[in-house]
């Protein structure tokens, strides 16, 4: 088989050639107007954030597979897919403890102010009269709320490190719903009792902007947010006038609107000291992208052997 993985990388480590590959190509990045022609002799297709739609699958008779090197497999048209009869796989939960970890690590970092208590180590301690230096109020993880949106295996592996650690947890039923779920609370009700948010949800038309100025408005005044999911689930906009109002007592994104953002992103620019932005790099710890590998390649390996796994088309 012909294999073309379209951004390579995008994986910190090279992914090493599957044994059932004969032809094995690892692009860098790949633009949307190259995809048919770099994909042209391809029998399977790797991507992770490469769009793959109807128009380009439509063009590329001999692709039987394609490899989303994710969980989220949004960057693939999965009705044309099926039309077309190409097989579509993904790495399902590979990342929930290192995503998982970092939430938690988020939590502890805003919830004692951090980055505020590094900077102030370097301008305020050496000309201390005491033996410290306080400035915004620390908080204990223990017996605070978190309140999670999303019960998937990311959510539900949360839930569990923050039980750990005495955090009350509630988990947000949808937005809308006509009745509450038993192990859920109504999303309004989570926004209003939270210290802090975190979205572990998939990217729908009916999650984009899933928190915006409304949801802001109602959550409890200095609550945290934290989202590494998808970046439209929050509008960013609202999230920078929350800080600056100070509705938001902090933010933890590792994910934005458009990856890579523009240089000259607010976002970026903010010198809210409660404010963290990663370059979507909560998935990635080593054992994570370890795990990753591993399954695309047994993927492709089942595949090979007509006994497909992952299967999500």
């Amino acid at each position: 088989m012909n294999v073309v993985f379209l951004d390579g990388a995008s994986l910190p480590t090279p992914m090493e050639r599957p044994a059932e590959a004969t032809g094995w190509t690892v692009r860098e990045k790949t633009a949307l107007d190259q995809v048919v022609d770099v994909l042209a002799d391809a029998d399977v297709a790797i991507t992770n954030k490469v769009r793959i739609g109807r128009e380009a699958l439509e063009k590329l008779p001999r692709l039987k597979l394609i490899c989303v090197a994710a969980t989220g497999y949004d960057c693939v048209d999965i009705a044309a897919c099926r039309d077309q009869g190409v097989t579509v796989c993904n790495v399902p939960a590979y990342s929930a403890v290192s995503v998982a970890e970092s939430v938690i690590g988020s939590l502890f970092a805003m919830r004692r102010h951090l980055l505020a208590y590094r900077q102030a180590s370097a301008t305020q301690w050496p000309q201390s009269s005491h033996f410290c230096v306080h400035g915004a109020p620390i908080q204990d993880l223990q017996g605070s709320t978190l309140g999670i949106i999303g019960r998937g295996d990311i959510g539900s592996r949360v839930a569990r490190l923050a039980r750990a650690l005495e955090i009350n947890v509630l988990f947000a039923e949808h937005r809308g719903a006509d009745r509450v779920r038993e192990g859920y609370t109504a999303f309004e009700d989570v926004l209003a009792t939270s210290d802090a948010l975190t979205l572990h949800c998939p990217l729908t038309p009916q999650t984009r902007y899933l928190i915006g100025s409304a949801e802001i408005a109602r959550m409890k005044p200095g609550a945290l947010l934290i989202n590494t999911a998808r970046g439209p689930l929050v509008d960013e906009n609202a999230i920078l006038s929350g800080l600056a109002s100070g509705q938001l007592g902090g933010a933890a994104l590792d994910v934005l609107y458009a990856e890579p953002p523009q240089a000259d992103h607010p976002l970026l620019h903010c010198d809210h000291p409660n404010l963290l932005v990663t370059p979507h790099v909560a998935w990635a710890s080593q054992s994570s992208v370890a795990r990753l590998k591993t399954v695309l390649a047994a993927n492709i390996s089942a595949f090979a052997a007509s006994k497909p796994i992952n299967v999500v088309s």
